[in-house]
């Protein structure tokens, strides 16, 4: 392995050895590209490095430019290049192609029309952060699990341990069903690197992790912990709500000292489904197979007899609040399933409408 190699191991480079299927196709493709990883993403372009410590400012691909209503070439928002993707990039200041992604996880972004934002690319663990203060919601935490599947490994990092009247127990309890489909839930001094190396099990050499939770909840804490200098901007909470400030503005790449990458991002006020998150590998395998059971095909698990969900709640083996959840969920879901049904209707129509229209050699329109 060349040097170039080992630098790109440390930042999380997913080959021992030569690139094999898509990514080989590609770079044979552009012999005169490099390939570098995005660790930041800004309006006007990126961020890219090729070693730990650096960030290399980089002209974007023209497409990735054009605002996502334009029609020739258009390219999704979620199409394009995010922190954590891999570019081949020319002459060291021109992204070239983007390699394929590995994982993702994203959200549909707010508004009315349907948008996806894409949060990190090429995840191997998602740590889903939330304090052991207020900030504590087991709802939250079954909507992020939802939300992250696909990419990576899910870990529930319940930080601030050491905050009076934390009860680690009591959570790890409200978050047993979660925990018995095989999600690891840690309990964290996010302040103290003892507690912290707890997570070093999920952050080998050659790995990427990206934190997810709220504001306040302790990603940007945990992120200096695991670094071991205080890079990260930290603020005090609230203390009417223990809330963050939002002392995280913008997602970034970080090579930890341990040979993993980090990606800390900003808090998350909505989490919205994008419409092709699965329940069962996000969380809620349990009840998707309990509704199996269920006497109707079309159980809406309210009144109707027979229903294997109800009978569930009534023995005591699930809880009502996780079921309630599950329901909330899988309507925002299916509502969002059939706008983004909607969308890609509406840009295939678009695209055949702009079609040039085929003409008979004598110049009338019409199938040769």
């Amino acid at each position: 392995m060349t040097s170039a190699d080992t630098a790109l191991r440390a930042i999380g480079w997913p080959f021992d050895a030569a690139p094999s299927g898509s990514w080989a196709e590609l770079m044979a493709a552009h012999p005169a590209a490099q390939p570098r990883r995005v660790v930041e993403q800004h309006r006007s372009g990126y961020l890219v490095a090729g070693a730990p410590g650096e960030a290399v400012a980089v002209e974007s691909l023209p497409d990735w430019l054009r605002r996502s209503g334009y029609r020739k070439g258009t390219i999704a928002p979620e199409d394009r290049a995010a922190v954590g993707d891999w570019v081949l990039v020319e002459d060291g200041k021109r992204i070239v192609a983007m390699l394929p992604r590995r994982s993702a996880i994203k959200r549909a972004a707010a508004g009315e029309h349907y948008k996806q934002q894409l949060i990190a690319a090429n995840i191997d663990t998602v740590l889903v952060v939330c304090g052991l203060d207020s900030d504590f919601n087991p709802r939250r935490i079954e909507r992020y699990l939802l939300l992250v599947q696909g990419g990576g490994t899910p870990v529930v990092v319940l930080t601030k341990a050491d905050h009076a009247g934390a009860d680690a127990g009591a959570a790890r309890t409200a978050l047993g069903e979660v925990a018995a489909l095989g999600v690891a839930v840690l309990a964290v001094n996010a302040r103290d690197p003892a507690s912290v190396a707890a997570l070093h099990p999920w952050l080998g050499t050659g790995t990427t992790a990206v934190l997810v939770g709220s504001s306040g909840a302790g990603k940007s804490t945990l992120t200096n912990t695991l670094l071991g200098i205080e890079r990260m901007r930290t603020a005090a909470v609230r203390d009417t709500d223990d809330r963050g400030r939002h002392t995280t503005t913008h997602r970034a790449l970080i090579p930890l000292p341990a040979g993993a990458c980090l990606i800390d991002t900003p808090g998350m006020r909505e989490l919205k489904p994008t419409g092709e998150e699965d329940l069962a590998e996000g969380g809620f395998a349990d009840i998707e197979a309990l509704a199996a059971d269920c006497r109707f095909r079309d159980c809406r698990h309210e009144q109707e007899p027979g229903c294997a969900v109800r009978a569930a709640i009534e023995a005591g083996t699930t809880s009502p609040q996780r079921v309630a959840n599950y329901l909330k969920l899988r309507e925002e879901r299916d509502a969002a399933t059939a706008r983004r049904a909607d969308r890609l209707a509406t840009r295939d129509s678009a695209t055949r409408s702009s079609r040039p229209v085929p003409r008979h050699p004598d110049g009338r329109p019409g199938r040769r």
